[in-house]
């Protein structure tokens, strides 16, 4: 590790899932105990900076579930890796999606961001289901951490107007009936960011870039093997448009 000689408190996992090393325990002096799970690529050595990924699970995926619920039921962290081998993967099991686990999630990203050799510019995460209501908490708090988000099957809980301000890149995806949200609550999401950018002065051109809103008929589930829209969310790990989206150039 590098990092600026803060000591953290750090217990590491003992085993491990798919080349993540699970139920890590981060002890945070402000925000608690943090639980996460790891993907390090056998190539990191801390001489050259690697990019960061954070993915936060559905209810299925928190950590009174069970440790690794959330690998065992998502892949978006093993997904992610086929698009940049030199990126680490950070699966935090939290206890909620609520404010609490906001605060445990940027303490978390803190520590990485200082502890590991990180790209800044490199930084990406998604949130499915309650794991995109907490990261919607985030991307409200502190998005400039961030070089893109990708919002999956939930609802917008975040400030907006802070997210406006930072100009971080969203993805929101939805099931046009996804069974628990609905669509509306993301397409006014969407709505008000947009407006949001309106009023600074952006272009159509200049909005897109920043914004993406995907719509998912029934099709998209059906085509695909799925009759639940919001479970059906977990097909977006395999949709190489909507990650490609996340981890391209932004």
């Amino acid at each position: 590790m590098i990092g600026s000689g803060i000591s953290y408190q750090v217990d590491a996992g003992t085993e491990t899932y798919r080349g993540f090393v699970i139920d890590n325990v981060y002890h945070s002096p402000n925000d608690g105990d943090i639980h996460y799970n790891v993907y390090i690529p056998a190539s990191y050595d801390g001489s050259r900076p690697y990019a960061l990924f954070f993915t936060l699970p559905g209810y299925e995926g928190l950590y009174f579930q069970g440790v690794a619920r959330n690998l065992e039921a998502e892949a978006f962290g093993f997904e992610a890796q086929k698009y940049n081998g030199e990126m680490i993967v950070v699966a935090p099991q939290l206890s909620d999606w609520r404010e609490t686990s906001a605060d445990q999630t940027i303490a978390l990203l803190e520590y990485f961001l200082d502890a590991y050799n990180i790209d800044c510019e490199k930084v990406y995460a998604n949130g499915y289901s309650g794991g995109g209501e907490t990261m919607s908490l985030v991307m409200g708090k502190r998005p400039e951490l961030f070089t893109a988000y990708l919002h999956c099957s939930s609802q917008w809980d975040g400030d907006l107007e802070v997210l406006a301000e930072s100009r971080t890149p969203v993805y929101l995806a939805i099931g046009e009936d996804d069974e628990y949200y609905g669509s509306e609550p993301t397409k006014r999401a969407y709505d008000t960011l947009r407006g949001l950018y309106e009023d600074q002065g952006l272009t159509d051109a200049e909005i897109r870039e920043l914004l993406v809103l995907d719509v998912k008929d029934d099709s998209y589930f059906r085509d695909r093997g799925v009759n639940n829209q919001h479970g059906g969310g977990g097909l977006f790990a395999y949709d190489e448009e909507i990650m490609g989206w996340l981890f391209g150039d932004h």
